[in-house]
């Protein structure tokens, strides 16, 4: 009894280890995917920040202006004053559709005419 009492605790101790072999290796896999990852979004957010710069520097007020007096001829562009702006009441919305019932609708199993 004692032998089979021995052998299994050998087994159980071999598949605890391989257990734990595995699991070893899975955890350092993982942690090599997240740094993986880390650096992609690090490489990402030092691209957006040059992406944001160059946005910034593109869209200088002085840059646009002088574009568009280069190209006024073409364009027609305008400086904005305030009485080109509107009000959100003097927006005229279009009316919703009417919906016509072509059909009749039974409710209830019982005809439109009917007395229950």
């Amino acid at each position: 009894m004692k032998t089979l009492l021995y052998a299994a605790t050998c087994l159980a101790v071999f598949g605890l280890a391989f257990w734990a072999y595995r699991e070893n290796y899975a955890t350092q896999q993982v942690l090599k995917d997240t740094r993986a990852l880390q650096r992609q979004i690090g490489a990402a957010q030092v691209r957006l920040s040059v992406l944001r710069a160059e946005w910034a520097y593109l869209n200088r007020p002085q840059r646009l202006r002088d574009l568009a007096d280069i190209n006024f001829d073409s364009l027609g562009l305008l400086p904005l004053r305030p009485d080109q702006f509107g009000r959100v009441d003097e927006v005229s919305y279009p009316a919703p559709p009417e919906l016509e019932i072509s059909n009749e609708i039974e409710v209830s199993g019982l005809n439109a005419g009917s007395q229950p």
